[in-house]
């Protein structure tokens, strides 16, 4: 794949918008747009690798730190019960630049729309 046909590397680059939770020299991470559950976020590398075989130990390190750190804040945010970390490869994953999804659970899930997600998310 093109870099330039990858949406990921597109919204690195500016060139698609999106609702940013946090961003650092190698890393963004962002509320996704058709999200599972309200708060669904995905972490991505800056630098386009396609999946878990082909990451840089280095950076899978930065990523898990990340998720490790945001996890609470985001369950704490939109008030969840709990959170699931899902990372797919080969066939099932839908976008082919490495992403880990941070997916908020609820007991009674909220009604929310991804605006009013970010702004509970960034408000925190």
């Amino acid at each position: 794949m093109d870099m330039k046909d990858c949406v990921f590397c597109n919204i690195i680059n500016g060139d698609i918008p999106c609702k940013k939770v946090y961003e650092d020299e190698f890393l963004l991470a962002l509320l996704d747009i058709n999200p599972f559950m309200p708060g669904h976020t995905l972490i991505i590398p800056k630098e386009h690798t396609l999946d878990y075989d082909t990451i840089d130990e280095d950076i899978l390190v930065k990523i898990v730190k990340l998720a490790k750190k945001l996890s609470p804040n985001i369950v704490d945010a939109m008030n969840a019960d709990g959170y699931t970390l899902v990372q797919n490869n080969g066939n099932v994953q839908e976008v082919k630049h490495f992403h880990l999804h941070i997916i908020p659970k609820y007991n009674n899930k909220p009604d929310i729309s991804v605006d009013e997600a970010y702004k509970k998310i960034t408000e925190c």
